[in-house]
């Protein structure tokens, strides 16, 4: 079990000793994260300074919930995770240059924060939400919470403004009381899985999106665009365009998550994980007292979600150039909340 934490450890991302206490396991492991060497390189980080070993009180932290059992084996490896998110946020979050509040924020960065974190005045909880990680079923609780709507289950269309309240649209009073007082969560996933769904939806499947982005792109990225009608995007042309848009500028369905619930400045209490969605969610829902008949819903049968080797697929089909040149845009993506950085080596790609 210990090679197993150890291995990890080894695939995330941090830049720091830790030690780590497990049920009859304490060893130290030294890791040195792909990610934050580059993220130095880059000169996103100036200074690195080791995290404390121990969160103060309120520190962000991973919460075992109301009479929770003690962690079970299979249970460790998702809080080591969740610590080693917790130790790099506050390690990054501590540098100078990083903002420690939305008013610090530049006042565009600053919007774009507030408008995508959703308030729920009754459950007193406040959800940063990002679009292709499970959105449109926070709305459906929040919602139901909030009574505008019977059950998750209902099949209606999902309405993304109607009946829900953005924290963008309140006074600084009450947003700097909210920010203090509610339970803060967001929810993660994987950079190039995220960017890959949202290619395959907007582009495969939705023709607003292919007339409004679909149809730019390739003219920009194709010698003989012809009469393309925006549904024929590659994935590299994809990520030529990401290449050349500024991240405060993108679509939010591909903008950083950094961008969107700006970490620094808004102290999350949890970091939920689409790869662990149900189980995260309904630790969430305990934690803000919500009735026990509100369950997070299934996925639908008609989702096709981006399995690992669909991933592997269209990176090693992608210029790898590309890949390496857009890391940086979403490199507090990968370092912040411990994904590994993309394998697109000939020998893995031969695989």
């Amino acid at each position: 079990m210990a090679a197993d934490i150890t291995k990890l450890y080894a695939s995330m991302c941090i830049f720091c000793a830790i030690p780590v206490t497990v049920p009859e396991y304490r060893y130290q492991v030294i890791v040195a994260s792909s990610g934050l060497l580059l993220m130095i390189e880059k000169g996103i980080l100036a200074e690195v300074k080791a995290p404390p070993l121990h969160p103060a009180r309120g520190d962000l932290s991973w919460r075992s919930g109301r009479g929770a059992r003690a962690a079970a084996p299979e249970d460790v490896g998702h809080q080591v995770l969740q610590d080693i998110r917790n130790r790099t946020i506050r390690m990054v979050c501590g540098h100078r240059n990083m903002p420690g509040s939305v008013w610090q924020l530049p006042a565009a960065q600053r919007r774009t924060a507030l408008k995508h974190i959703l308030v729920s005045d009754k459950y007193r909880f406040l959800y940063c939400y990002v679009p292709k990680v499970a959105c449109s079923n926070w709305k459906r609780i929040l919602k139901v919470l909030d009574g505008a709507l019977e059950s998750v289950d209902v099949k209606v269309k999902m309405d993304h403004k109607s009946d829900l309240v953005f924290l963008g649209d309140m006074k600084p009073d009450e947003i700097n009381y909210r920010l203090k007082h509610y339970y803060k969560f967001i929810f993660v996933r994987n950079p190039m899985e995220r960017l890959l769904s949202a290619y395959r939806n907007k582009f495969g499947e939705i023709k607003e999106y292919q007339l409004k982005y679909g149809v730019e792109i390739v003219k920009r990225y194709r010698k003989n665009a012809g009469k393309s009608t925006g549904d024929d995007v590659t994935f590299s042309e994809f990520l030529r365009y990401l290449l050349d848009e500024e991240p405060e500028r993108m679509n939010e369905h591909w903008m950083p998550i950094y961008n969107l619930c700006q970490p620094c400045a808004v102290r999350y209490d949890f970091i939920g994980s689409y790869e662990r969605l149900n189980a995260d969610a309904n630790h969430v829902l305990e934690q803000v007292q919500a009735p026990s008949f509100i369950q997070f819903p299934e996925r639908q049968s008609w989702y096709k979600p981006v399995t690992t080797e669909t991933l592997h697929y269209y990176l090693c089909k992608a210029q790898r150039g590309l890949i390496k040149e857009l890391l940086p845009k979403y490199i507090l993506d990968f370092s912040l909340f411990a994904y590994p950085l993309p394998n697109v080596t000939s020998e893995f790609c031969r695989q």
